[in-house]
């Protein structure tokens, strides 16, 4: 099923005339690490359902899918994700000792680069805006120009993990640290209608906790969870239980992104939100790309009916 759009009361100046405009639909695609693969079958499964995005925005792996995208690159994405091993994984890793993160990124710069070459975001055929956030002042930055492997790379540049990249004058990293799923920015840069799609893991929604400040018996030492930053990984916990420095860094990461998420959504929804549930699979697991591709399908034919009786009567309005 398909559907053709067009906004009630709204023109479009043609040649030769004046014809009915259609609503620009936006998709704000959210963060989420190698999760974000399933990024790229939810694409797919809304093309093949007519539903095609006029406006893109995307924070962190949510960039990266979607400036390719907008850049008519996805095949190309999905070719390399579903390339990688957990060896080709481990082989893009350079680390880096200039001290702004514990990997350079070049290796992954370079192969963006080869696969989108120069170009840039103001000419990309449909609209794209990454988002990154400022080191210092903590600003939100949209970067709606400028070379696209620039803006995808500050937009995913992970505290702690890759170097922070400078542009314009800014020192930028992860856009997910300050906006998730960047519903705002597609309404500001024109979406009528906007469609978030978010992954989640395994946060639950939190509660307040009385607990006394004595120490516990110790317990065992839980086992590592699959995709926990495996490469970075230095020997057992100093206390028994004790998490080690890759537990440490990916819960702090993910109970602050989901944080940030439900309030930045709660001030400002979607028109309509697909959340695709990745629990099973960790943060770091690149190569099941296969997987998540497949459960961002599964997401979207789920949400299916509702979606296109919602985007029916837009037609309406």
């Amino acid at each position: 099923m398909s559907l053709t759009f067009f906004r009630k009361g709204s023109t479009e100046q043609v040649s030769g005339g004046t014809r009915r405009g259609r609503p620009r639909i936006g998709v704000a695609l959210g963060a989420g690490v190698a999760r974000g693969w399933a990024h790229i079958g939810a694409l797919r499964e809304l093309i093949e359902m007519g539903v095609t995005p006029d406006v893109v925005v995307g924070a962190s792996i949510g960039a990266v899918v979607g400036g390719c995208y907008a850049a008519g690159r996805l095949d190309a994405l999905e070719d390399f994700a579903l390339g990688l091993t957990k060896r080709s994984v481990f082989n893009l890793i350079d680390v880096s000792f200039r001290g702004g993160g514990l990997m350079g990124g070049d290796k992954l710069r370079a192969r963006l680069e080869s696969a989108l070459g120069q170009q840039r975001i103001e000419n990309l055929p449909t609209r794209f805006v990454a988002v990154a956030t400022e080191m210092r002042t903590g600003h939100e930055v949209w970067l709606k120009s400028g070379m696209i492997v620039d803006a995808m790379r500050a937009s995913y540049a992970l505290p702690g993990i890759f170097e922070p990249v400078r542009i314009g004058g800014r020192w930028l990293f992860d856009g997910a640290i300050i906006n998730p799923v960047p519903v705002n920015v597609a309404r500001a840069f024109g979406a009528d209608w906007v469609l978030a799609l978010s992954i989640v893991g395994d946060i639950p929604n939190g509660a307040i906790i009385h607990e006394s400040a004595e120490e516990d018996e110790p317990e065992p030492a839980p086992e590592q969870p699959s995709g926990k930053l495996w490469w970075l990984r230095r020997g057992a916990p100093q206390a028994p239980g004790a998490p080690g420095v890759a537990s440490v860094m990916v819960d702090t990461f993910n109970i602050t992104q989901d944080r940030i998420m439900r309030s930045r959504l709660a001030g400002d929804p979607p028109d309509h939100m697909i959340t695709m549930k990745a629990k099973s699979i960790g943060l770091f697991e690149f190569h099941r790309a296969a997987e998540l591709m497949e459960l961002g399908r599964a997401a979207v034919r789920k949400a299916k009916p509702e979606l296109m009786e919602q985007l029916s009567g837009v037609l309406a309005e």
